[in-house]
């Protein structure tokens, strides 16, 4: 989703094993990933609006960085720990460092 609240749709190839976070900083997307996707930054962290079932449950020090954002909801999650998947498909994110 975008700032003005409009969505653009992210395609991504089958079978390419990245994360979220990889696929959104190659499309433009202003999410830094400063850490370099090893969890310890949490400038990758989106809010999972709809889709959040398809998701593998956050482990323990992705659930230490959230603990840590302010502005984070039990629909947030770092991107760098979302591995894409085809079951994934029709999920839609807000990037925090957006909103």
């Amino acid at each position: 989703m975008n700032p003005d609240g409009s969505q653009a749709p992210l395609e991504v190839p089958v079978n390419i094993n990245l994360s979220l976070m990889e696929v959104l900083r190659a499309g433009g997307y202003p999410i830094p990933g400063t850490c370099g996707g090893i969890a310890l930054c949490a400038t990758c962290a989106v809010d999972i609006l709809s889709g959040n079932e398809k998701l593998s449950p956050a482990g323990d020090q992705e659930l230490d960085m959230l603990d840590l954002l302010p502005q984070s909801t039990a629909a947030t999650r770092l991107g760098c720990q979302i591995r894409l998947r085809p079951e994934m498909d029709g999920m839609i994110i807000r990037i925090i460092s957006e909103s």
